[in-house]
C-alpha cells in the first residue's frame, strides 16, 4: 500500500510518475504473513490431560516463575518467555517437533507467541491454549486460584 504526500519533498517521485487525483500523502507500508496458530480450548486440554499419557504430550507453560508460584497445572514445563535467551537454543534439543506440544500463559497471548516461534522452527504440532491457566480456573477447576 502506497499513500502519496503532494509536497516538494516527493519531486524525485513525481518525476516518474503522474498523478491524475490531488494525492496528498505518501506512506509505506509492509504486511507480515504469519501461519495462523492452532488452538485448544480448555476443556480440550481437561480432556487430553486425562486421556492421553503425559509422556505424548509437550506441556509447555511460558508465563514467569513467580505466576508459576500463584498458579499451576501440574505436568506442564516452564519456559518463561522473558528469559528466551537463556533457553531458546535447548529446547530445540529437549524437545520432539513433530509430538503435540501445548502451549500455556496466563490469557493466551505470550503462549501464542511462543506457538509462532515454534512453529517457524518447524514444531508441526503445536497447539495454543485458548484463554490460558486463567480461563483453566474458572471453567475447569477452580481449585487453581486466579490472579
Amino acid at each position: 500500500m502506497i499513500w502519496v504526500i503532494n509536497t516538494d519533498m516527493i519531486e524525485p517521485f513525481r518525476a516518474h510518475y503522474e498523478f491524475d487525483s490531488n494525492i496528498r500523502y505518501i506512506f509505506m507500508s509492509e504486511q507480515f504473513f504469519t501461519q495462523a496458530i492452532p488452538e485448544i480450548s480448555v476443556k480440550q486440554l481437561e480432556n487430553l490431560l486425562k486421556t492421553v499419557p503425559e509422556t505424548d504430550l509437550q506441556l509447555i507453560d511460558v508465563r514467569e516463575p513467580q505466576e508459576i508460584e500463584m498458579a499451576k497445572i501440574e505436568g506442564f514445563i516452564n519456559y518463561p518467555l522473558s528469559q528466551y535467551s537463556a533457553w531458546s537454543d535447548q529446547i530445540l534439543v529437549q524437545l520432539d517437533p513433530h509430538q503435540e506440544t501445548l502451549i500455556l500463559c496466563h490469557h493466551g497471548m505470550r503462549s501464542a507467541q511462543m506457538c509462532q516461534w515454534l512453529i517457524q522452527k518447524g514444531f508441526t504440532q503445536v497447539k495454543n491454549i485458548n484463554g490460558g491457566i486463567d480461563a483453566y480456573s474458572v471453567l475447569v477447576d477452580s481449585q487453581i486460584p486466579r490472579y
